[in-house]
């Protein structure tokens, strides 16, 4: 095949916190019924993609499991390919290193592209487009690229061009921005540029950001770097309130990431469940129910994956519901994450009090939302407050868990 795409999906996803103790981020749940390596696994197959490696490291089990022989979406036929691999000894120490050490695999598809993904990003797609500018580019390497806030731009690789579009500068994550036009993680390299360029540049934490993509624009009388303009919807949900608030984003009547669209589908492998039950007193609104919930109580404005149960008189906001947690009656739940399998009591309330920062965490939760870690039971009448990090063997030695608190 032409191309070969690589999925970096070994990242544990730090600031994503509990939520990422007992996953992979690429694994983490999204909009109710899909994983986030969905998204890219889904644009490559609609790209006539077929020839695909997943490159996974921490805690790879729910990943594995999830993508199996790769069905969901249609890679497992026999002119197909979706292998999961495995760090053999050392563990990656960087995204370029995590290619380098899996070099003799692609060595042996020998492709002449090789596309470079991302397995944590929510987008839509057409990698062909991106492919037919950097042959028309004569590229060795294109890069993905959108216009970010200035005020975010240190938090990504920033890029420089000149008038034909080719790269004349690059710094990754600078503290002083020098543009706004940001490297989207997804690169096209020719293969034997790729091949040269991992043999030849040496460093122990070998990371395309870092050293890869700069030492090819240092020598660009030796190498072409180009970029490709994405102006459609793309988003990072590696910390609490990016997943919160782009999971919400998708409840609202205006579409920001068309879930919908019958010709760019989001395939994913999807449990086998009964119908959803909507009780006689329950109200829904901007919200997405997946199979297999019963709901009685309200819900307003969030995201109930399969098999969530809701009890009467239960009020849920602006919160995302993982898999199979149970929310009994006369409840509150506001602005906060519950992960799977979680057991709320009777009378309990979820997000409420002042806005104290979480104490341990200041940097991750700031903003009012309280998370609780999979498998959590919260006995009944319990009061959790705002930025609170609540883990599954957390004690509840009394009924009240202040704001900013963390219980373990």
């Amino acid at each position: 095949m032409e191309t070969l795409a690589l999925i970096l999906a070994g990242g544990k996803g730090t600031r994503l916190d509990i939520l990422s103790e007992k996953r992979s981020k690429p694994a983490m749940p999204f909009a109710g019924k899909y994983r986030i390596i969905d998204f890219c696994l889904s644009n490559c197959v609609q790209s006539n993609i077929y020839d695909i490696a997943i490159l996974t490291q921490y805690l790879p089990f729910s990943l594995n499991e999830h993508i199996g022989a790769g069905k969901p979406w249609d890679l497992d036929r026999r002119d197909s390919s979706c292998i999961l691999l495995q760090p053999h000894s050392n563990w990656y120490n960087g995204t370029a290193d995590a290619v380098l050490k899996n070099l003799e695999f692609v060595e042996r598809r020998n492709p002449k592209y090789v596309l470079i993904l991302s397995g944590d990003h929510i987008y839509k797609m057409d990698y062909r487009k991106m492919i037919e500018v950097h042959k028309k580019m004569n590229a060795s390497l294109t890069i993905a690229v959108q216009q970010v806030d200035i005020k975010e731009a240190s938090r990504f690789g920033i890029l420089n061009t000149n008038s034909e579009g080719y790269v004349t500068s690059f710094d990754e994550k600078p503290k002083v921005p020098k543009s706004n036009l940001a490297s989207m993680g997804i690169y096209i390299f020719d293969f034997e540029v790729l091949d040269k360029i991992l043999k030849t540049v040496k460093n122990d934490n070998l990371d395309f950001g870092h050293h890869i993509i700069p030492y090819m624009v240092e020598n660009s009388s030796d190498f072409k770097v180009a970029t490709y303009l994405f102006n459609d919807y793309w988003q990072d949900v590696g910390t609490y309130e990016s997943y919160l608030d782009t999971n919400l984003a998708l409840t609202k009547d205006e579409i920001v990431l068309d879930l919908y669209d019958p010709n760019w589908r989001i395939f994913t492998k999807s449990e086998e469940l009964p119908p959803v039950k909507i009780g006689a007193g329950a109200k829904i609104t901007n919200s997405l129910i997946s199979n297999g919930c019963i709901v009685y109580g309200t819900v307003i404005n969030s995201v109930l994956s399969p098999g969530v149960r809701v009890g009467k008189g239960t009020i849920i906001e602006n919160s995302v519901v993982l898999n199979n947690t149970i929310i009994h009656k006369n409840c509150k739940i506001s602005k906060s994450i519950l992960d799977k399998k979680c057991i709320v009591g009777e009378g309990s309330q979820i997000g409420y009090g002042d806005d104290t920062k979480n104490i341990e965490k200041p940097d991750l939760l700031e903003s009012g939302i309280s998370v609780l870690e999979k498998g959590t039971i919260v006995p009944p009448s319990t009061q959790i407050g705002k930025n609170c990090r609540i883990f599954q063997s957390a004690k509840f030695e009394n009924k009240l868990v202040k704001s900013g608190e963390t219980l373990r």
